[in-house]
């Protein structure tokens, strides 16, 4: 970031707090949608589905999505919405006052930085950060410029995983002992495919950004990146956040374990993909006699107690499943008699915009701590798995214990101009 932008940045918390206020009691909140190919989509029509909300401008470093999502708008909505290309243009526009940032993950927590610094609030998609040390930075900037920041990890606005929680809290199950998280989904071979000159809608440096300088390849823009660690983190750290969240959550633990191990790799296809396809890893909190065991796997399987994409959670008395976002069961004694069930949903984007006007963190569901938190166990699974060996991790200091090879891991160089901040 260059001294000029700095400056802006440093100042503009204190400029834009106080106008935000007063728009938040009054008219619609006016939000910036970051990332337009995937998840960006639901971020604009569940923002604009918000009466004290509105999409005013819609940005992405591809000029022919960012065309295309602009059409999609205006035929939808009736209006025209303003456009950019490069995500500091919005944070230089004081009319914003908050962003939705579905980027891929290597800019989550960058971007959200930059946001918060500039003055913004803040909804960033999971995972909240690329590497276990960007969950600290972004935990500083909300912190230090007030701002809100809700990480997307929708089922916690959830009333039926809520509900869930609830009963696991007050023993519905007895004594909790352990979560386990189940990724199941269809991620068939991408092949391989070369290297080639990036095209010209594309500002494929704007989309690099934070990460090491590699060649375009389209077989990692604009989706594949997820499986290749220079952007993406796994399954684990994909849709594997969600679970990540909720077995801390279930198991009422806030802190990273302190024994992690990891073994997988890729069984099935001689293709492009650089993260394993097949994941199991343990994470263990010995003080708290507690346990995670998580599991990514990418092609045909049987579900767990018709599982694929939930958790379930272990106690003395029973046991409970989560399905997906919105559906709980238990199970209790050793015959299985069911218990208490329930399916609902909720609105994770209205509960941001709540508590955008509020101005208060205890009205999130999912605040910028459980990115930090649900990421970085992720993370740490990942990194058990590249080192090849079990590992042992200092929750106060988030350092591993004597193992510089492991600790290098925690965070990454970054290309500048695009460098997360010493002091935020």
């Amino acid at each position: 970031m260059d001294t000029t932008r700095r400056t802006f940045f440093l100042g503009a918390a204190a400029a834009a707090a106080t106008p935000l206020l007063s728009r938040a009691a009054n008219d619609k909140i006016q939000m910036a949608v970051i990332g337009l190919h995937g998840r960006g989509r639901n971020h604009i029509s569940g923002f604009q589905a918000l009466p004290d909300a509105e999409v005013a401008l819609i940005c992405d470093v591809d000029k022919n999505i960012l065309a295309e999502r602009a059409e999609q708008f205006e035929t939808k909505y009736g209006r025209k919405v303003r456009t950019e290309v490069d995500m500091r243009r919005v944070f230089d526009d004081k009319s914003i006052d908050a962003v939705s940032i579905a980027t891929p993950n290597h800019w989550h927590a960058l971007a959200t930085v930059w946001a918060c610094q500039a003055g913004k609030d803040v909804y960033v998609e999971k995972p909240g950060t690329h590497n276990l040390a960007e969950g600290r930075k972004m935990i500083e900037a909300a912190h230090k410029y007030d701002r809100i920041v809700q990480h997307g990890v929708q089922l916690r606005s959830s009333a039926a995983i809520q509900e869930a929680v609830d009963h696991l809290r007050k023993g519905t199950i007895g004594d909790v002992y352990m979560a386990r998280g189940l990724v199941y989904k269809w991620r068939p071979s991408i092949g391989h495919k070369p290297d080639q000159t990036p095209p010209a809608y594309l500002d494929y440096d704007l989309w690099q950004g934070p990460a090491e300088e590699r060649p375009y390849n389209p077989n990692i823009v604009p989706y594949n990146w997820h499986w290749h660690w220079t952007y993406g983190n796994g399954d684990v750290g994909n849709q594997g956040i969600h679970e990540t969240d909720l077995c801390m959550w279930g198991l009422g633990v806030d802190t990273f374990p302190t024994k992690i191990i990891a073994m997988g790799g890729k069984f099935l296809w001689d293709d492009d993909k650089e993260t394993p396809e097949t994941l199991s890893s343990t994470y263990l909190y010995p003080d708290q006699k507690k346990m995670i065991e998580f599991e990514v796997r990418p092609w045909m399987t049987n579900r767990e107690d018709d599982v694929d994409v939930g958790n379930i959670f272990y106690g003395k008395e029973g046991y409970m499943i989560v399905k997906w976002y919105d559906y709980y069961a238990t199970f209790l004694g050793q015959k299985r008699e069911p218990g208490p069930t329930r399916k609902a949903g909720g609105d994770h984007f209205a509960n941001f915009i709540k508590a955008v006007r509020s101005r208060k963190t205890s009205d999130q569901n999912g605040p910028v701590e459980t990115a930090h938190l649900s990421a970085g166990l992720a993370h740490l699974g990942n990194i058990a798995y590249r080192v090849g060996r079990q590992l042992e991790f200092d929750p106060k200091t988030e350092r591993f214990v004597g193992d510089d090879q492991a600790d290098a891991l925690l965070t990454r160089a970054y290309r500048p101009p695009f460098v997360m901040p010493e002091k935020v």
